[in-house]
């Protein structure tokens, strides 16, 4: 395995309070009718855009990553974490206030519910018109309808689950259950759960990969777990840096946001090992892939960073300044990697 280090890199702050990042409500205190089959509004959609939740700033960036700089901040009440980007909506879920919106493209607040538990973790399944929140305190996962955001199901989970993902194909619904050291696995059509399946110690970020496999992102074991969600078995378990926390892939590779080690680690899928590290920004977390899987997008929560990534050849490209306490905890790239 080979190291790399990052083009740009921001200085630290100086001066910061942090609670443990697994919690919903973790933040870094510092001197510091829809239409689903729409595009992301005129003249919009043409551009990769990255919509990154801010918790700190109570804010949400809207980034061209052409251009390299915001071009929008919205407010966001509630300490905005978990994020999904669909066609023509973005949904923002806000811990502290226990608020889900559905913005608009241009950020107007269309719809919004307040939900009684923990929301943190988001996932949108735009075929069926569903989205889906993780409940952090009470084990559960509310179904909304996704333009209107009212609950149609709630479905049981393992303890404190965070984060949900859908496969590309929409066949399967998971959440990783950070403290049942589980993820669970459901039919996305009919919601039955089919598998519990025991990983890593606190899984917290997944994503299904281009084939079949679930990547699951074991914050207290520093490694990843590799489910089949068929057979619902744990097929592979990779080390990764320090505390593992999101999940994105190109069609051959894996990236990992590693928190404590302010890196990325680089996967190779057909032998499924470690093949480079990658330095980016302080404590990375959401991380995600452009529609062309050319570059990696990865959300630096005490630097204020966007780290982009040239994901064939591992390294650094650019680092583009975001409002307070980036975290974009799901999707967050307007035709970015799926699931």
């Amino acid at each position: 395995m080979r190291w790399l280090s990052g083009s740009v890199r921001r200085a630290a702050r100086l001066t910061r309070t942090a609670r443990q990042a697994g919690h919903p409500g973790a933040r870094c205190v510092a001197g510091w009718g829809l239409a689903l089959g729409l595009l992301l509004g005129a003249g919009v959609a043409s551009a990769e855009r990255a919509y990154v939740t801010c918790q700190n700033g109570d804010a949400l960036a809207v980034i061209d990553l052409d251009g390299g700089a915001a071009e929008q901040t919205w407010s966001v009440p509630g300490k905005p974490a978990g994020i999904a980007v669909g066609k023509g909506a973005v949904y923002t879920v806000a811990p502290d206030a226990k608020v889900v919106r559905r913005h608009d493209p241009d950020g107007t607040v269309a719809a919004e519910v307040t939900l009684d538990g923990g929301p943190i973790g988001t996932a949108l399944d735009a075929a069926r018109g569903r989205l889906f929140v993780t409940d952090w305190y009470n084990a559960r996962l509310w179904v909304l309808d996704a333009a209107t955001l009212e609950e149609q199901r709630v479905l049981e989970t393992g303890a404190a689950p965070a984060g949900v993902a859908l496969s590309r194909d929409g066949r399967w619904l998971a959440t990783a259950d950070r403290d049942a050291d589980r993820v669970s696995l459901f039919d996305a059509e009919t919601l039955e759960l089919k598998h519990a399946v025991t990983v890593g110690t606190r899984p917290f970020g997944l994503r299904f990969g281009p084939g079949d496999g679930l990547f699951v992102g074991n914050v207290g074991s520093n490694d990843v777990s590799v489910v089949d969600p068929v057979v619902g078995t744990v097929t592979a378990t990779i080390p990764v840096g320090e505390r593992p926390y999101g999940v994105t892939f190109t069609r051959d590779r894996a990236f990992v946001s590693n928190q404590y080690e302010n890196t990325v680690s680089v996967i190779d899928l057909e032998t499924l090992t470690e093949m480079a590290r990658v330095e980016v920004g302080e404590y990375p977390e959401g991380i995600d892939t452009t529609a062309d899987e050319t570059r990696i997008v990865v959300a630096n929560w005490f630097d204020n960073t966007l780290s982009i990534i040239d994901a064939s050849t591992a390294e650094v490209l650019d680092s583009v300044e975001t409002c307070d306490g980036p975290r974009a905890f799901g999707n967050f790239l307007s035709g970015g990697g799926e699931g």
